[in-house]
């Protein structure tokens, strides 16, 4: 296993420039892969997490033209549901965003498919998905662990109709349903069974979807989805700058310093921009551009908050914790128990090493920072936001060493590089 050590940090300071948002980067493939037409998508984001959402694309027959940095890719539609391939396995390694809508555009498609992923993807459960697609007569089996991946579908049967999907657990499921369902010949009724996770990742999807032609409406907890319907290219499409990226460095700059982070703006579509309002609570001072969003560091205070519409920017938040005066809880977050690891369980045990006295419950943490942080190896469980929120630390002024830094490829390879570069580090 590789590690890497970080000097201690004194001072955050200067400009970022945001990679493409995972989650409208393989929203936009997908739906340029089945739209009719070429989509030209421009700052998508290159990682392990689309990187495996093209290659099922290409595996399914669709003509893709990329750049070699990825900034520019031309998508040429396929018009409908794709023709099916000769290789019926995908393998989507740990990639939620494209397992989870992949597998519902399967089902409608006749054939037999296998769907998997790596070790850690095994471990993520999908079975309100598969619930869901066999009340749409679809037949799914697991060919392992039951509940999680790898899975069989029986393609081809899907029709459409009403079906009932459990919101609680991630808002994956719920889009993979409303992205699959307008291509089925009959009309469908998704109602949404409790408390839906996650909203502003929903409300990204149907943004996504309108782009692309297709108009789904909200009536209280259901969504009448109109059968037949065709996805049309909207000629270009400009992938927004990752606001779960953004929320370390603007974190940072809220502990120590300051930082303009741009490709995105006060007028983003992505619910984790709402990370940056928490700043403002705890008090760091921030300023909402056209194009870019500015934080300076203030003396920060502890918060009592509900972060269940932005989970993963609320990693962020618990580890700016260690920097505020007071306990921090962190409210109505059950589904970072079924992320990329058991979130709730690492970060407490993480924390902990820091010398944090860290509470946890089904669904909340509280936190209390220590008087000094304790130099600490910190394990990231193949989970890219625990090695990047824990680099944080390293603001404390002692070391920090990550373990398996390179897991933050499933979203921003260059993570660390770009840290330092806004960085006034110690030497060892």
């Amino acid at each position: 296993m590789t590690q890497l050590t970080l000097a201690p940090i004194h001072e955050i300071s200067g400009e970022v420039r945001l990679p493409g948002s995972k989650s409208l980067s393989n929203r936009a493939l997908l739906l340029a892969g089945l739209a009719r037409g070429p989509t030209r998508i421009t700052n998508l984001l290159k990682s392990e997490d689309t990187q495996r959402m093209v290659e099922a694309l290409l595996q399914l027959g669709v003509h893709i033209e990329l750049s070699n940095d990825w900034a520019e890719c031309t998508i040429h539609g396929n018009a409908g549901l794709f023709d099916a391939p000769l290789n019926q396995r995908f393998f989507m390694g740990n990639a939620g965003t494209a397992i989870r809508p992949l597998t519902a555009v399967l089902a409608l498609i006749k054939g037999r498919w296998e769907i998997d992923g790596d070790t850690y993807m095994r471990k993520r459960p999908i079975h309100h998905l598969v619930n869901a697609l066999r009340q749409l007569g679809t037949p799914v089996s697991y060919l392992g662990e039951q509940n999680c991946p790898p899975l069989m579908i029986q393609g081809g049967r899907l029709q459409g109709g009403d079906v009932s999907v459990s919101g609680d657990i991630s808002s994956q499921f719920l889009t993979a349903l409303l992205m699959s369902l307008p291509l089925a010949k009959q009309d469908s009724l998704i109602i949404v069974n409790g408390q839906q996770v996650s909203k502003p990742y929903i409300e990204l999807t149907l943004d996504c979807m309108s782009r692309f032609g297709v108009e789904v409406k909200t009536i209280e907890h259901s969504y009448p989805v109109t059968g037949r319907q065709e996805y049309q290219s909207p000629g270009d499409y400009l992938i927004e700058g990752d606001a779960s990226s953004a929320s370390y460095f603007l974190g940072a700059a809220a502990v120590a310093g300051n930082i303009k982070v741009y490709g995105l703006g006060r007028d983003s579509i992505q619910g984790d921009l709402a990370f940056v309002d928490v700043l403002e609570k705890m008090g760091a001072r921030v300023k909402k551009l056209d194009q870019a969003i500015e934080v300076s560091k203030g003396p920060l205070t502890a918060i009592d908050v509900d972060l269940n519409h932005i989970p993963d920017a609320a990693m962020t938040v618990a580890m700016l914790a260690l920097f505020a005066k007071g306990t921090t809880c962190i409210r109505n977050i059950y589904n970072w128990r079924v992320k990329e690891t058991d979130r709730m369980t690492a970060m407490q045990t993480e924390l902990s090493k820091l010398g944090a006295i860290v509470k946890t419950g089904s669904d909340y943490i509280c936190i209390t920072p220590p008087e000094k942080i304790n130099e600490a190896r910190i394990d990231t469980y193949g989970d890219h936001r625990m090695a990047m929120c824990f680099s944080l630390a390293s603001l404390s002024g002692v070391p920090v060493t990550i373990n398996d830094p390179e897991c933050t490829a499933k979203t921003f390879p260059d993570y660390f590089d770009v840290l330092t570069s806004i960085s006034n580090q110690s030497r060892r």
